[in-house]
């Protein structure tokens, strides 16, 4: 997408243009040429990724559904919740569902609620996300998705916050799913 015409918004910041500098499978980069509120004119990078859906399945014992994964791109094993991208069209809720169906093998069951969206790199990415909450599972098919080769397994509640506030809790949905639905309970 190219603007030749400046665009501006209620924080001043005022966009001159815009061009795709690169195109990949999972992210694309645009470069605008911004002047900031201060008055300085630069080239402002930015990665835009699919908007992401991710699973917090709880079961009757209070144990959450996670998986054991390595991730090539940092380069360590860790926790995660199930989740994945939306396909175009779908509802994040029902895609936060067909992940943990295709990378766990449970498929969540009940009534599902949205815990809570954000952008988790708002300087320098775009990249939506959003947590969505199930009380139930039933097992379904063996994992379908070849691409997330972890080991699911069900933890308790209790054991993804320590994860997480040990740090060994991966990726941004994951973390913040964990944190906010004990931030709920605390409440």
């Amino acid at each position: 997408m190219t603007q030749d015409t400046p665009q501006s918004n209620h924080h001043s910041w005022v966009e001159h243009s815009r061009h795709t500098a690169y195109t990949g499978r999972t992210v694309r980069v645009e470069v605008a040429d911004v002047t900031a509120p201060a008055g300085d004119r630069f080239p402002h990078d930015r990665a835009i990724f699919p908007r992401a859906a991710i699973a917090l399945v709880l079961d009757e014992e209070d144990r959450v559904l996670v998986l054991r994964t390595h991730r090539h791109v940092v380069d360590r094993d860790g926790w995660e919740l199930p989740g994945g991208v939306v396909d175009p069209g779908e509802d994040p809720m029902a895609a936060a569902s067909r992940e943990a169906a295709e990378e766990t093998g449970w498929r969540p069951v009940g009534p599902g609620r949205t815990l809570v969206a954000f952008e988790p790199l708002p300087g320098a990415a775009q990249a939506p996300m959003s947590v969505h909450v199930w009380t139930g599972a039933v097992p379904g098919d063996l994992p379908l998705d070849p691409h997330e080769p972890g080991r699911a397994r069900w933890i308790p509640f209790a054991e993804a916050v320590r994860l997480a506030l040990a740090g060994e809790l991966l990726g941004a949905g994951s973390l913040v799913g964990v944190l906010a639905l004990q931030a709920e309970r605390t409440r």
